[in-house]
């Protein structure tokens, strides 16, 4: 029932741009036991199709600069790429560390972005 839970949270969450990984990896290691390494492969993997569904609604919209995304897309490809490859080589320890931080991050950042809104 807790991965039911956690999949439809990650989806809802996903579906407002925020992105389900924050929820889905820490759901994964904290309620379900499962390590870092494993959750984080997991959440690209749930990512495929969220992105697939997401790209083709605002590909009818009209909300993609076509000209930015043929831009920035290989260099978000070669990133993940290193990304991946660090991220195995790295100890599961301080790799859930660094994920805490960037979500404490983001966090801030999302509400300084939501007072800003206000203001």
């Amino acid at each position: 029932m807790i991965l039911i839970l956690t999949g439809l949270a990650s989806g809802i969450i996903s579906g407002m741009g925020i992105g389900g990984g924050t929820v889905l990896i820490p759901a994964l290691t904290i309620l379900v036991g499962i390590d870092q390494k494993t959750a984080q492969a997991i959440n690209l993997i749930y990512f495929i199709p969220t992105a697939a569904v997401a790209l083709v609604n605002h590909f009818k919209n009209g909300r993609i600069e076509k000209k930015a995304a043929l831009k920035i897309v290989p260099i978000g490809v070669a990133g993940a790429i290193i990304g991946s490859f660090i991220a195995m080589r790295v100890n599961p320890g301080l790799l859930r560390k660094c994920f805490g931080v960037f979500l404490g991050i983001m966090g801030i950042l999302e509400i300084i972005k939501g007072i800003r809104r206000k203001n």
